[in-house]
């Protein structure tokens, strides 16, 4: 059994993701192939560079993300484009790490991806639990995070799925806006469900 563990930005997906795997359960990261699909020396960081010149590539020849970021969330049409480069390439990627984990024998796996719906990889499991926290504190931590200010953090969630949609299409939702020992208890109580669960299929 697949569960694709997705959210808004900043809602806490990796944090979830470890206590989930405190528990004994692996994941993929669907970030992390991201970030390996456009690793120097692959084809799509070859493809970006070339659409959008050097000033999307650091001295050392990897990716210059801070720039790439700021194009796509500029032009709308750019990011149609970047996507359509990146993403069938995660995808066959992402459907390799599954199988390897599925085939050690895991009792079920995890997906954790920011884009589970927009991308479609939502259909590439079978259920979708959703990490959630109101606006406000995705604001708060995406600032603090990722160093940038009220504006750019507030474009960075525009451009996301709204929440409303987000959760009506969740079939499991965790609260992540309380304490550690709240989260553990979500994450303790989902894992002995999807336990029962993958031992039906």
């Amino acid at each position: 059994m697949i569960v694709g563990v997705t959210g808004g930005i900043a809602s806490g997906k990796s944090t979830v993701a470890r206590a989930f795997a405190a528990l004994g359960v692996p994941w993929v990261d669907a970030d992390d192939v991201a970030r390996e699909v456009v690793e120097p020396g692959e084809p799509a960081l070859a493809e970006i560079a070339a659409r959008f010149g050097q000033r999307t590539l650091l001295e050392d020849g990897r990716l210059n993300r801070r720039a790439l970021r700021e194009i796509v969330f500029a032009e709308p049409s750019e990011r149609l484009w970047l996507e359509s480069v990146t993403h069938p390439r995660i995808r066959e990627r992402i459907v390799a790490h599954l199988e390897r984990l599925q085939a050690e024998g895991a009792p079920y796996v995890l997906l954790v991806s920011p884009l589970l719906f927009e991308s479609g990889q939502s259909k590439m499991v079978d259920r979708c639990l959703v990490i959630d926290v109101p606006e406000s504190l995705q604001l708060a931590r995406t600032a603090a995070r990722d160093d940038v200010d009220d504006a750019q953090a507030r474009a960075i969630v525009a451009a996301q799925m709204p929440r409303a949609e987000r959760l009506a299409r969740a079939d499991d939702v965790i609260d992540n806006s309380g304490d550690e020992e709240d989260l553990a208890a979500q994450v303790a109580e989902l894992d002995r469900r999807y336990r029962e669960m993958a031992a039906l299929t």
